[in-house]
């Protein structure tokens, strides 16, 4: 039974020994998982992708294999993280890269809030622009507004957060809200900020130092879901 589905849980095994009139106990089903070799895990969960998913992102892979570190920290990279305390309340956030909810809004906080940051950053030099699939980030009109201001889009392929840090700079995020436990919206906006401002430039030199590993993964992978 474990070997025909390895997703089955403990009370999935115990429901199907009681229908074949085996009567037990939850922790007798896990004893005798355990004592057969087996061990209890919890499935990591990866974005299901078709064959031509995989063959995009494994040559955009090949493409940037060798890309070096200092050439991914030259990289803006947006996404939007919406938390919330108790349902309708709920707050869009975007840490020096971008939250958006139609292209229009979307561009203007390119406008008012990226340009500003990367001006910051940057100055005078060049730098490319990452951000996901989401479909204000690739409407027409944004497409026209980077070229508007001769800014440079990272093309990335679809259903591939592994390959870009700022997911794993949002977990970061989440977790320190866990903690916090906030009860209003007002004291969630200030645990958001606490928590942003609590993450070092160590860490987001160590995210953006993984992409070289994370590129050789979606290669050795050959462009299916990799570790990160």
């Amino acid at each position: 039974i474990v070997e025909k589905d390895r997703f089955q849980t403990l009370g999935d095994l115990r429901k199907q020994w009681t229908e074949s009139g085996v009567e037990t106990s939850r922790a007798t089903v896990y004893r005798r998982v355990q004592e057969m070799g087996y061990r209890c895990r919890i499935p990591q969960v990866k974005p299901l992708l078709n064959q031509k998913q995989r063959q995009k992102r494994l040559t955009w892979a090949t493409e940037k294999q060798h890309w070096t570190v200092a050439q991914w920290s030259k990289r803006e990279m947006p996404k939007c993280l919406k938390s919330s305390v108790k349902y309708p309340q709920s707050v869009m956030v975007w840490g020096a890269m971008s939250a958006a909810v139609n292209a229009a809004s979307y561009q203007e906080i390119l406008e008012h809030f990226m340009l500003p940051s990367a001006e910051k950053l940057y100055g005078d030099e060049d730098f490319i622009f990452q951000h996901d699939l989401a479909p204000a980030h690739s409407a027409k009109t944004t497409g026209k507004w980077f070229t508007d201001h001769d800014i440079t889009v990272l093309n990335c392929p679809a259903n591939s957060p592994d390959l870009n840090p700022i997911e794993n700079l949002w977990d970061i995020v989440k977790r320190k809200l866990r903690d916090a436990r906030p009860n209003t919206l007002d004291e969630l906006k200030a645990a958001i900020e606490a928590s942003w401002a609590s993450i070092t430039p160590q860490q987001c030199h160590r995210l953006i130092a993984s992409m070289p590993r994370r590129i050789e993964a979606v290669i050795s992978a050959k462009g299916f879901p990799t570790k990160y």
